[in-house]
């Protein structure tokens, strides 16, 4: 157990946690709304430090990240917890074990070890990943720093809750984000998912002014989130405050969790997603969890076939120096010529 960061201490033992933007006031004895930080005499504990629930080596296209490093090996870690609940969670067996069950379990494993063991899995990044890495901040930070010593990369899988203080003090070891954006509506976000939609957006505007690089993912959900007016509000958003150099990742619903009572999502109802991507001027659009799909990236300018990909693994890569071999456009993301 170790003292959390980003916290302040209050009067009666009470303290205000500013790792999210719930900015949850907790009493003496109780926990965050993550329920994996906890208050003990006003002084607030992470209980997830260096506790290892998933570690898993991944092509980096997992994550989903297709504009960073493609076609290399991502070491990705996570704890268990989460400050969300989505009532559709596709890892509720971690995220939610704290909540729902009251247990934390993982295997303690201290930064130092983490970097060792991508380095000798011959992993370009470590990504934290499965559940919500803000809930982990300090053991990511800690073993991002180290990472960032040995020249690894350091990519983050978020649903963007964090807090602006959060993401100012992570931001120099951060390279690149995937943001889950769940809606573009604030009731789905409070009635679905236990939080608000503002602060998702301000995170990733705050990421595109960090220069960090960004990719965004959208979970598309039957009757939910598929109307053409709010796919076409997302896309408007990404292309007006990210940049259309901005991938978006839209992937297919499966029934999990405590939403079982929708139909995955029908293949029309992505190809509908995309048209209306770019329609909207987004120059990359990929469809997630669905066979059959394409999911090569195409030079923006001229159409060129840049990176073949099958499954979660890239192919080939027909510009070993991350421009268009055609027409010389660069192809935004980082180290985009490494294969």
């Amino acid at each position: 157990m170790q003292e959390a960061r980003l916290y302040e201490k209050r009067k009666g033992n009470q303290v205000k946690c500013h790792l999210c933007a719930h900015e949850c006031l907790i009493e003496d004895e109780g926990r965050g709304i993550c329920h994996v930080r906890e208050n003990r005499s006003g002084t607030l504990y992470t209980l997830v430090y260096g506790q290892v629930l998933a570690e898993n080596i991944d092509p980096i296209e997992k994550k989903p990240l297709y504009h960073v490093a493609p076609g290399t090996l991502s070491y990705s870690i996570a704890t268990a917890g989460c400050n969300f609940r989505c009532t559709w969670c596709q890892n509720a067996d971690i995220s939610a074990m704290p909540r729902d069950h009251h247990i934390i379990r993982g295997a303690q494993t201290p930064p130092r070890q983490i970097v060792e063991r991508a380095g000798a899995s011959q992993c370009r990044s470590i990504a934290y990943t499965y559940t919500e890495p803000t809930i982990y901040f300090e053991f990511a930070y800690d073993t991002a720093a180290l990472a960032k010593q040995r020249g690894l990369l350091n990519v983050l899988v978020t649903n963007g809750f964090m807090s602006a203080e959060m993401l100012e003090e992570f931001h120099p070891l951060l390279d690149a984000a995937n943001i889950d954006l769940k809606a573009f509506n604030d009731n789905t976000y409070r009635l679905y998912v236990g939080a608000r939609l503002q602060p998702v957006l301000d995170s990733m505007k705050r990421i595109k002014d960090y220069g960090i690089w960004l990719e965004v993912t959208t979970l598309i959900i039957p009757d939910l989130n598929d109307s053409h007016d709010e796919l076409s509000q997302i896309a408007r958003f990404i292309v007006r405050d990210l940049g259309p150099e901005t991938p978006w990742h839209i992937s297919r619903y499966h029934p999990a969790y405590k939403m079982t009572d929708r139909p995955p999502t029908p293949r029309e109802t992505l190809a509908r997603a995309r048209d209306i991507g770019k329609e909207q001027g987004l120059r990359y659009i990929y469809i997630g969890n669905l066979a059959g799909e394409d999911q090569d990236t195409r030079c923006h300018a001229c159409g060129m076939l840049i990176i073949e990909r099958s499954g979660f693994g890239s192919r080939k890569n027909h510009a070993p120096d991350g421009a268009c071999p055609a027409c010389q456009t660069p192809v935004a993301g980082v180290q985009m010529g490494a294969s």
